[in-house]
């Protein structure tokens, strides 16, 4: 499925189904450990004035070395106890510079997720860049500014914590994809085992749509996926073992090609954040193509083109449609006239639309008020 990344048996907790990915051999060079931070809220700046807040539990650290390969112990987590006592008078604070920053000579810190979800908000932020004059006056002069998208807490999507914490770890596991009622909700991949085994607790602090919360909320068991070995050809042990391997192989290729075969888009699009001594660390965005898997993701690949890090975020229907209707938009220059006629509907109904995804206010007023009466008037 990925390169580097080798599918494994599935394990089912419920509505729960984790797939383990593991590695022949570990990624050279490159470590993973996780940060904690003592604030619970954290802005986050970009570096040309712009900001926005967070609730940041954890940052990633990406270490690399130029050196051979030798052996290197994980970093692991830290629980840190807060005092007891009253609670202060305000809260604290952590100024971030960036969302990925080298933080010294050979590590360099970025906040998971949060880049991937960054390059979803920052989706056309600027707004029209002709002052068409359906367009409201700030549309023109702000663009999409606040965007904003809610997301649940991994702790928040039933079945989770306890799967996390009854499954056993693979041995060479260096990831996991997480399915909750059959919805892939999430890719997780770092560059060794025991990176891995230190951020395997740190899903459950993961961002996740109202879909994959509403899959656990309701609970529907996981199916059975699993297929039973013919046992009319086997003669002995060797011949037991060949069949449990093939077995092994088929369901890889069917989760895949099948359960899988969305995750990475092809007509999306790639942006490359930082570099690291031969490594890369990109975000990207699918296609947003209606009525099937988009998923928003960070990766750090290697020289070879091998996956050393990767985590992903399953966005909404919702969602889905806010993309789709703002790249179709930019593709017609925000022309509502020229974006309708490639939508196949009116300029009413595309108003309309735009309304119903959240974005009415992009609109002049009037302009909205007319493709609402004529809409009234149809009806």
């Amino acid at each position: 499925m990925m390169l580097g990344l080798e599918t494994r048996p599935a394990q089912v907790w419920g509505s729960v189904r984790l797939v383990p990915l593991v590695r022949d051999e570990p990624v050279p060079y490159l470590r993973m450990h996780r940060r904690l931070y003592e604030e619970p809220v954290s802005v986050v700046e970009s570096g040309d004035g712009r900001a926005y807040v967070s609730f940041v539990p954890h940052a990633f650290v990406a270490t690399w070395s130029d050196g051979d390969q030798t052996p290197a112990a994980s970093y692991g987590t830290r629980l840190l106890e807060r005092d007891g006592g009253a609670a202060p008078p305000r809260m604290a604070v952590r100024f971030t510079r960036r969302m990925a920053r080298k933080a010294g000579r050979d590590r360099l810190r970025f906040l998971p997720l949060h880049l991937a979800v960054e390059g979803y908000l920052a989706l056309h932020f600027g707004g029209p860049e002709i002052a068409w004059e359906e367009w409201s006056r700030r549309a023109v002069a702000r663009g999409l500014s606040p965007r904003c998208e809610e997301t649940y807490l991994g702790l928040h999507v039933r079945g989770l914590e306890d799967a996390l914490r009854i499954f056993e770890i693979h041995p060479g596991q260096c990831g996991v994809l997480v399915y909750v009622g059959e919805t892939l909700a999430s890719a997780f991949a770092v560059p060794h085992p025991d990176d891995y085994r230190a951020l395997h607790p740190t899903l459950v602090e993961d961002l996740f749509g109202e879909l994959i919360y509403m899959d656990g909320l309701l609970g529907m068991p996981a199916g059975d996926l699993s297929a039973p070995i013919d046992d009319t050809g086997i003669k002995s042990l060797d011949d037991l073992r060949t069949a449990a391997e093939l077995c092994q192989a088929e369901w890889a290729g069917f989760h895949d090609d099948v359960m899988a075969g969305q995750l990475f888009d092809e007509d999306g699009s790639r942006q490359v954040v930082q570099h690291l001594h031969g490594f890369e660390l990109a975000r990207f965005l699918p296609s947003f193509g209606l009525r099937r898997e988009n998923h928003i993701g960070e990766t750090i690949t290697g020289e070879d083109g091998r996956i050393a890090y990767l985590k992903t975020f399953r966005l909404s229907e919702a969602q889905v449609r806010r993309g789709y209707l703002l790249k179709r938009l930019a593709e017609h220059d925000w022309r509502l006239g020229a974006t309708a006629a490639a939508l196949g509907a009116d300029k009413a109904g595309l108003a309309l639309r735009l309304e119903r995804a959240g974005f009415g206010y992009l609109l002049r007023q009037d302009v909205l008020d007319h493709y609402r009466a004529q809409a009234r008037k149809l009806t």
